[in-house]
């Protein structure tokens, strides 16, 4: 029996109060899914995920989208993608509107001191993580030099994922697609993509009377909706994008005061991504927080209505996997530099070092990041 979409909606709200860990998410949503509530079979939830690592987005929040359609259609995946994503916008606004009172203080300069030289062992972390699952050929390593070379130089990363993806599709053989498991569809006579036109529609309406009403805010939803479009290989791939529009760009933050907001983020559960709501309180306040958070999440919602009655296609499209395969590898590159970057930025000490090293080693023999995290602030409130 098909649960409701207020069952669903339960579900995903409950998940996402424990929904620490990023894309590795996605496997407590198969228990949920696959083994506790049988709402899927394990080929179908395994057809989700291949799907939601092919498209941009956070992939823990699309592979919930994809669940909740699967069961109860459109409006199960809205229900399973905002109960999800729930729990991580409504700490981090909390956390976000603490931050002022409490930034200056003398146990949170310690505190945020240490978590930001941790921000730097965990964007490390996620440099390797790409890396080795990337970069298998020389080709992959040229477009990583690439991609590091040309947002090094000052280059949009936008222009160097799309540059990557361009040239991957010269640089790399076709090869057999292997055969993908069909993804079981919520009805299959009812077209996806209508929904999808009518969303964009209303996307496209709220952007023109944000516009009308607040260029800020059109401004700050165009961005983070530009950065979700463009994030292949989930939520740490927004990093380079949002660093370099908000910071560089716009100068809305500062590199550590951005550093404290994804270390905020790694404190709360759900997607590296809610930085975004961080950003927008910073910039406009609670409308900000909304506006930046919605316009961040829009388009991955949509990009799993409009591909899964595609996907077998997109599998077998020798141009769609060179090009999905460059953009990934671009990633290596873009994240490599804002490592360096944000080490630039990091206030190092002889206690913080170590700290650091320690960090990077504990997430890559994968002690949960938040327990990184927690342990990075105790030691920096204790000895920084």
């Amino acid at each position: 029996m098909k649960p409701t979409v207020l069952e669903v909606f339960a579900s995903f709200l409950r998940l996402g109060l424990t929904a620490f860990g990023g894309p590795a998410m996605a496997a407590y949503i198969r228990e949920l899914a696959v083994v506790r509530e049988k709402w899927l079979s394990e080929d179908s939830f395994k057809s989700g995920v291949a799907l939601c690592q092919s498209i941009p987005g956070a992939t823990a929040m699309q592979v919930a989208a994809y669940v909740g359609l699967r069961v109860r259609g459109v409006l199960g995946a809205l229900a399973a993608y905002v109960g999800f994503g729930l729990p991580a916008f409504l700490l981090m606004l909390a956390l976000s509107a603490l931050y002022d009172h409490v930034r200056d203080l003398p146990r949170s300069v310690s505190l945020f001191r240490g978590l930001q030289v941790v921000v730097v062992a965990i964007v490390a972390n996620a440099t390797v993580t790409f890396g080795r699952t990337s970069l298998m050929a020389w080709q992959d390593v040229l477009l990583t030099f690439i991609a590091a070379l040309l947002l090094g130089r000052g280059t949009s990363p936008i222009l160097a994922i799309c540059a990557c993806a361009v040239l991957a599709v010269a640089f790399f053989r076709s090869e057999s697609a292997s055969a993908a498991h069909t993804p079981d569809r919520p009805n299959a006579h009812t077209p996806l993509l209508w929904p999808a036109l009518a969303l964009s529609v209303l996307a496209a309406l709220s952007l023109l009377a944000l516009f009308a009403v607040d260029r800020k805010l059109f401004d700050l939803a165009a961005l983070m909706m530009k950065v979700d479009l463009f994030a292949f290989g989930g939520g740490f791939a927004s990093l380079p994008l949002m660093l370099h529009e908000v910071v560089e760009v716009r100068g809305w933050l500062d590199p550590k005061t951005f550093m404290d907001g994804i270390a905020l983020g790694q404190a709360t559960p759900g997607p590296i991504v809610i930085t975004a709501t961080f950003v927008g309180y910073r910039v406009h306040s609670l409308a900000g927080a909304t506006v930046a958070t919605v316009g961040v999440f829009f388009p991955s919602f949509v990009l799993v209505l409009v591909t899964v009655p595609y996907f077998d296609r997109l599998q077998r499209s020798p141009l769609f996997q060179k090009a999905v395969r460059g953009a990934l590898t671009s990633f290596v590159g873009l994240l490599l530099v804002v490592t360096l970057r944000f080490a630039h930025a990091a206030p190092w000490s002889p206690i913080s070092i170590p700290l650091a090293a320690l960090a990077l080693l504990a997430l890559q023999l994968k002690v949960d990041i938040l327990w990184v995290v927690l342990a990075g602030g105790l030691v920096s409130v204790l000895m920084l």
